[in-house]
């Protein structure tokens, strides 16, 4: 059982940047593909940003891509999303997801997470 939990949200003008930070414990962390999802108020959860197992490929939505960065540090158990440039259209609660993927394979499905965090708000304000 893998237990995330997730902190950095906050409130920030248009156009400024925030990092969020994913601490992860329960399992052995690198066995498990890290993203980040989000849901905005009125909409479905959606995918952001995923990692694989040791860090070598990264995926984004077409949204993020070139403003967010995902990362992660296995010796840490962490994964972090540092987003910069920052728009109103991103304000959401975003969540950390783990996948255990003893394959490699990255999803960017919510259907294939196994565990999320609580969720940590971001609001970005005009």
């Amino acid at each position: 059982q893998v237990q995330l939990v997730e902190s950095g949200g906050g409130l920030v003008q248009a156009g400024g940047s925030l990092r969020l930070s994913c601490a992860a414990s329960g399992g052995t962390f690198s066995q498990y593909v890290m993203a980040w999802f989000r849901r905005a108020p009125g909409k479905d959860r959606e995918f952001v940003a995923a990692i694989s197992r040791f860090g070598s490929r990264t995926y984004y939505a077409d949204s993020v891509k070139g403003r967010f960065t995902i990362s992660r540090d296995n010796a840490k158990n962490t994964v972090n999303l540092q987003m910069n440039s920052l728009k109103p259209e991103d304000t959401a609660v975003y969540s950390c997801a783990a996948d255990f993927s003893p394959s490699g394979g990255v999803s960017t499905e919510r259907y294939r997470y196994d565990y999320w965090g609580q969720g940590t708000q971001v609001t970005v304000s005009s």
